[in-house]
């Protein structure tokens, strides 16, 4: 049967570098991407369709009529303040929303594989040992955004013992062009473009630089999506990957990074309502079993990430961003 991969939230940041690497595979695959509301991927290679995942309904109808070999699941609130300002909204759509598509498989195309996007931030307190986790650290979230994807996490894991075809993966932070300005490389980057436009005075407001992130390239992220969409069925049904470098860096040392690559002297100031009380300091992810597994290692170069994600927003002039 040919392949037909449905993405939810194709028309997010991840989503549509996914559509870019999986149009550009020797056998390309017929590319489904379920879109919410004004989201919708320019590029010819994916069909859109409309997708919210919080409405069980229509999440079900999608799943019967296109019977997708594959659905890789995306779609969610993905901003730790985002989910902060609206833990209803997050748990609708990160928890129900999974368990939506996730029922839509079972009762409409048993055959599909599901590929999950949790994240790294389930593993939350178990990170204040210091050291790169593997798969089998305990969860332990933070913040009602890992609360909901821990939650998620663990259903699909249940479901996967009851028959679900599915496999879950953790990726640690990554960033990328077309990344929002919500996120630390993006705003970095978004507030340095301004500046040189003369859009914004020469000084840049902060949070926390003294954390230790993985700062993945997206498109490296995409790839270990990719390889697991191709490998499914040499998997044991269940297996959860980190998706990580082991390298955590200073978020500070990232802005000296960028800063560096502008020619403009930029002020950078703390700014206190950008400080969250318990961010973890060090974030890092042992992807030992990705390696074995689906081949992945990261390749992309940390200069040239996020001089990638300078450029995009150099690139915008000052549109909406």
């Amino acid at each position: 049967m040919p392949m037909r991969v449905l993405i939810t939230g194709a028309g997010g940041f991840v989503g549509r570098h996914l559509i870019v690497a999986l149009a550009t595979l020797p056998d390309v695959p017929e590319i489904v991407a379920g879109t919410y509301g004004e989201e919708a991927p320019s590029l010819l290679d994916a069909r859109a369709v409309s997708l919210d995942v919080t409405d069980a309904e229509r999440t079900l109808a999608v799943i019967q009529e296109e019977q997708p070999t594959h659905v890789m699941h995306l779609a969610g609130i993905s901003v730790i303040s985002q989910a902060n300002r609206d833990v209803r909204k997050t748990w609708e759509v990160n928890a129900q929303g999974t368990l939506n598509v996730a029922l839509a498989i079972k009762d409409g195309a048993p055959a599909c594989r599901l590929i999950f996007c949790s994240s790294a931030q389930v593993y939350g307190g178990s990170f204040r040992s210091g050291k790169p986790l593997t798969e089998d650290a305990p969860l332990d979230p933070e913040n009602f955004y890992a609360a909901s994807k821990a939650a998620a996490d663990i259903l699909i894991g249940q479901m996967a013992k009851a028959g679900l075809r599915a496999v879950r993966l953790r990726p640690l932070n990554h960033t990328g062009p077309g990344q929002p300005p919500t996120l630390a490389v993006a705003s970095f980057a978004s507030q340095i473009a301004a500046i040189e436009r003369g859009e914004q005075q020469p000084v840049m407001k902060v949070g926390n630089l003294s954390m230790r992130r993985e700062f993945l390239d997206v498109r490296d992220v995409v790839d270990a999506y990719v390889r697991t969409i191709q490998r499914f069925d040499s998997l044991p049904n269940g297996s959860i990957f980190n998706i990580a470098s082991g390298e955590a860096i200073a978020v500070d040392a990232v802005l000296k990074m960028l800063l560096a690559m502008s020619a403009k002297k930029i002020e950078v100031v703390p700014d206190p309502t950008l400080m969250r009380p318990n961010d973890t300091p060090v974030m890092a992810g042992n992807a030992e079993s990705a390696r074995r597994a689906l081949g992945w290692t990261p390749r992309q170069r940390l200069a040239d990430t996020l001089k990638s994600v300078l450029d995009y927003y150099r690139q915008l002039r000052g549109r909406a961003q």
